[in-house]
């Protein structure tokens, strides 16, 4: 008299298994990456972000240097100089436009800003969330991998469906934004490096939870 729930509760087992398999099939996997760089090469230029540490040195004029940290409005104050835009700027061209606002109190200063502490901008960091043991947003590093990202946020948590995650990237070329498959369960527990795929600056990886 029971089997009757019993076949209705494992027909929607396997209905929802079904449905998970077929949304990951209908999205294309990236080809696998290597867990070491063949050649490690520079990434693209960092660009400040929002609550960087900077070092901001004036050569030869200590008391106009100062160590700052990046507004969450993106601007920045140093000695003579008020709310001087930072986020979206190189460091390069951040000291750039410094040596013209210090222009007007020093002759012919000569400016550096170093980055201490990396937050980086959104379109800079790859974010992790879902399942995991500790979802972050982690600065990309040139080279980066899907090993590298998951091992900074502690890998997958208990409940984790790994095989059924999903990576977003956005193409600043075109503007369009695509999903591809992930084998995180698969890098991570069977070690199977044909899962690993190699990370771009403002990637988000999405981790579900599995439903039994």
């Amino acid at each position: 008299m029971r089997s009757g729930p019993v076949v209705r509760l494992s027909l929607v087992m396997a209905l929802a298994s079904s449905a998970l398999a077929g949304c990951a099939a209908s999205r294309p996997e990236l080809p696998p990456a290597g867990y070491v760089a063949s050649r490690e090469q520079p990434g693209e230029e960092y660009i400040i972000g929002p609550l960087d540490q900077l070092q901001i040195f004036v050569w030869r004029n200590p008391e106009l240097s100062s160590k700052v940290q990046v507004r969450p409005d993106g601007r920045i104050t140093t000695p003579l100089i008020n709310d001087m835009p930072a986020v979206g700027k190189t460091p390069a061209m951040l000291a750039a436009d410094m040596r013209v606002a210090l222009g007007e109190y020093v002759k012919d200063p000569i400016v550096s800003v170093i980055v201490e502490n990396f937050a980086g901008t959104f379109s800079q960091q790859i974010r992790v969330v879902g399942a995991t043991e500790k979802p972050a947003s982690i600065p990309y590093r040139a080279n980066m991998t899907l090993l590298d990202a998951m091992i900074a946020v502690g890998g997958l948590s208990q409940y984790a469906s790994g095989n059924h995650a999903k990576l977003v990237r956005y193409d600043r070329a075109t503007g369009k934004q695509s999903e591809y498959q992930l084998q995180i369960a698969s890098l991570l527990k069977h070690g199977d490096s044909r899962a690993n795929v190699r990370l771009e600056p403002g990637d988000l990886i999405i981790i579900p939870e599995s439903m039994f």
